[in-house]
């Protein structure tokens, strides 16, 4: 691992030493960057995004963690002793740090699960519909009717169809919680 405080982290900033610290980084498993502006922090992870084209996820506690939450790819507030600022800056909340794990192995591997197969049921579902619409012009003769009534094709989405994901978004668990917690390389798999 890597530990870098905030003044040595003001020099690796600039533009000449970039590079030689990106390649540092890539080569640790875990970098911590403590007395650090917030500045430094939300510049530290534009630059990890840009340079190295990777996802990145920042937690913080506090309103000092704010700028770098909202430039990260995913942000994560931990709700504390600081206030509610990170919190209310991030895109999910946990009020103690060591749920962080359970966020991103259990329920993360379920997001991935749940997003790709929900789009596939909505390319389905959409390619179902104007097929039957494509077929029906060769009876009409092109003429750009429309078989069915417009008040069926605004409930063909809305009612129709949309029950089957919203169970499948509830119900729908490939991998029980346990087996997600002791295996992480499952994570991994689903993207």
């Amino acid at each position: 691992g890597l530990v870098i405080d905030g003044r040595t982290l003001e020099h690796v900033l600039h533009d000449s030493l970039q590079n030689i610290f990106l390649e540092l980084t890539e080569k640790c498993r875990a970098v911590v960057c403590c007395q650090a502006t917030p500045l430094q922090k939300s510049v530290l992870v534009k630059l990890v995004r840009s340079k190295l084209k990777a996802m990145t996820l920042a937690v913080g506690d506090g309103a000092n963690d704010v700028s770098m939450i909202q430039v990260a790819d995913t942000g994560v507030g931990i709700s504390g002793q600081e206030g509610m600022q990170a919190v209310m800056a991030s895109d999910f909340a946990i009020s103690q740090f060591r749920h962080l794990r359970k966020l991103l192995l259990v329920h993360g591997h379920w997001c991935y699960t749940r997003l790709t197969n929900m789009v596939l049921y909505f390319f389905y579902k959409n390619v179902t519909y104007v097929n039957l619409l494509f077929w029906y012009q060769f009876f009409c003769g092109f003429s750009g009717t429309s078989m069915t009534d417009y008040w069926i094709l605004i409930l063909f989405n809305l009612l129709f169809t949309s029950v089957p994901p919203i169970i499948y978004g509830v119900l729908d668990k490939d991998i029980s919680a346990e087996i997600l917690m002791e295996l992480p390389q499952l994570y991994t798999t689903s993207q």
